[in-house]
């Protein structure tokens, strides 16, 4: 306990091992974590509380009373999912491209130039599009449409398809090999969240190009009295629910990139 003043000097002197200042580039690196996380939990909360909440409460209302709760509560929930997607996207691929694929290169990717990372980054962005296009129309099969579950498996699938193509395109691909063809794979970190943020990015696809389309349309619906397309509803219902399911292996690549080496060493 202090007694004098004159002892705050010291005591203060105490913590100067425990507090210190950040150089401009690590406050950078948190921030951009930070605001990643932060939209996350809104973009995500949001998600489940749609799948697991809101779904089967508009069930059990009546036309009068929707035609009240859902104008007063559905654009502004849809205002925070939507944007609280974008956000967490584009500060993870921030803090993806800035941060984690050139400290997780290793010895030989250390030799590759910016433009040649940006190259790396870009490729495991076209598998991660063109992956969308084929689950895009996937939503437009009444085959896979029509039963949850065949829909289900064939998401399954593909995932598989895209996660094997991001792991061939951030491993033998990057560019991290001897002259002797002899591929180094990229750190755990660069492959965990190469798989789990392209599953994110898929899901941002799906909030911007099904879900936020097809509910502006059934939100305007409710309030003029004429109900949208049945087709128009199941299509936003199935990219909900598919985003809500990938979600988890999502979250579970993304936590666990940095605890335990799933793909490859540390």
């Amino acid at each position: 306990m202090l007694t004098d003043f004159n002892d705050l000097p010291s005591a203060l002197a105490m913590l100067q091992g425990l507090v210190h200042g950040a150089d401009p580039g690590s406050i950078m690196k948190v921030i951009v974590r930070w605001l990643h996380f932060v939209a996350g939990i809104a973009w995500i909360g949001l998600l489940y509380f749609f799948n697991l909440v809101n779904v089967n409460f508009m069930k059990g209302l009546d036309a009068p009373t929707k035609k009240v709760v859902v104008p007063a509560l559905m654009p502004k929930a849809l205002w925070y999912f939507r944007w609280g997607a974008l956000v967490t996207v584009l500060a993870g691929l921030m803090y993806y491209v800035m941060y984690i694929v050139p400290e997780e290169g290793g010895p030989g990717a250390a030799n590759l130039t910016s433009g040649q990372r940006l190259g790396v980054i870009g490729v495991w962005l076209l598998v991660v599009l063109v992956t969308y296009a084929i689950l895009f129309f996937f939503y437009r099969v009444p085959a896979l449409t029509k039963d949850g579950r065949v829909l289900a498996v064939a998401v399954a699938v593909l995932m598989v398809v895209m996660a094997a193509a991001v792991l061939y395109v951030l491993g033998t691909k990057s560019g991290n090999c001897d002259t002797l063809g002899n591929c180094k794979y990229l750190g755990n970190k660069t492959l965990s969240i190469g798989v789990g943020g392209g599953m994110g990015i898929l899901m941002l696809l799906n909030v911007w190009g099904v879900i936020w389309p097809a509910q502006k349309r059934i939100i305007a619906g409710t309030i003029s009295g004429e109900a949208a397309a049945p087709a128009l509803a199941r299509a936003a219902f199935l990219a909900s629910r598919t985003n809500a399911w990938l979600s988890l292996p999502m979250l579970f690549l993304m936590a666990q990139s940095h605890d335990y080496a799933f793909f490859a060493g540390k």
